[in-house]
């Protein structure tokens, strides 16, 4: 069965639908920790059993969309630090892993939104064909597959294969807030998904 296609047009604005909700949600796991709400979400797949509470949820993502807010109570995570294991000595910031906990009800709203913003991304040719993993159909295993086929080639060609690997470290805590506005135009969203993500990235607290 062929999923629906999420409805952030990139030159038009449409509501998100039910299934959008429904089909985000399943896949989350009921042993997850919830956040500051302590909802956790087993409660929220109840809750949107009901054809009147899945309406007003979004009602509350479409109007947070419409006016380009991101309320507050959605930009209030917990930071809990835990251990990394196997560790010799406890005496230095590395040893330690900081786990953001957000609300339960906001993580749902933004897993729809990426959903959406991925679709449209990939359709409009704007993400690189090789960037693989956190891309749905684009698996991490498939990096060996790529690699592979690269190499068969040059094997073919009777040339000299190498690979050059690296590691961006702390990318996403130094993504330049100025500049995502401009990714989101250039991929040809319209303002709407712009303004609202210049209010999500600011005033957020733990």
């Amino acid at each position: 069965m062929l999923e629906e296609i999420p409805s952030i047009h990139a030159l038009s604005w449409a509501s998100f639908s039910e299934k959008e909700f429904i089909s985000s949600i399943t896949k989350y796991n009921n042993s997850l920790t919830p956040g500051p709400d302590k909802l956790l979400w087993r409660h929220l797949k109840c809750i949107i059993k009901n054809n009147g509470f899945l309406s007003s949820i979004i009602n509350i993502a479409n109007t947070c969309f419409e006016l380009g807010h991101w309320p507050s109570h959605f930009k209030t995570s917990i930071t809990i630090i835990i251990t990394k294991p196997n560790k010799e000595l406890y005496d230095t910031p590395k040893v330690f892993r900081p786990i953001i906990l957000l609300n339960t009800f906001g993580k749902l709203i933004k897993k729809v939104i990426g959903n959406c913003l991925q679709f449209h991304a990939i359709s409009n040719n704007f993400i690189y064909l090789y960037q693989l993993s956190r891309l749905k159909q684009r698996l991490t295993s498939n990096t060996g597959i790529t690699l592979t086929h690269f190499i068969c080639i040059g094997w073919v060609k009777n040339t000299m294969i190498s690979t050059l690997a690296f590691n961006i470290a702390q990318f996403f805590p130094f993504l330049n807030h100025c500049l995502l506005p401009c990714i989101f135009c250039k991929a040809g969203f319209n303002s709407k998904v712009k303004h609202f993500f210049s209010n999500y990235l600011v005033r957020r607290k733990t």
